[in-house]
C-alpha cells in the first residue's frame, strides 16, 4: 500500500507542476467591457478559440483541475494507514 500512495504523491505533483506552469501560460481576459463594445467577440480567432493553442491550454487545465481535485480527495482517504 505505502508504494501505491507513494506513486499517486508523485503523480499529484507533476499534476500540481503541470497545473500551475499552464495557468501561467495563459492569456489574461482583460478585454472587459471595451472588447464587448468593439466586437471582439466576433473575430476569427473568437470563433476558432477551441482550434488555437489558447483553447487548448483552456481543455488541459480543466482535465488538470478535475485530476488534482480527484487526487487530492484520494491522497486524504484513510486507507493508506
Amino acid at each position: 500500500m505505502a508504494v501505491l500512495e507513494t506513486v499517486i504523491m508523485v503523480i499529484y505533483a507533476l499534476v500540481c507542476i503541470a497545473l500551475t506552469v499552464i495557468v501561467l501560460m495563459q492569456e489574461g481576459k482583460s478585454a472587459g467591457l471595451t472588447g464587448a463594445i468593439s466586437g471582439v467577440a466576433d473575430t476569427y480567432w473568437g470563433k476558432n478559440k477551441g482550434r488555437s493553442m489558447e483553447g487548448t491550454m483552456e481543455k488541459f487545465t480543466k482535465i488538470l483541475a478535475i485530476l488534482f481535485i480527484l487526487l487530492s480527495i484520494v491522497l486524504n482517504l484513510n486507507i493508506w494507514k
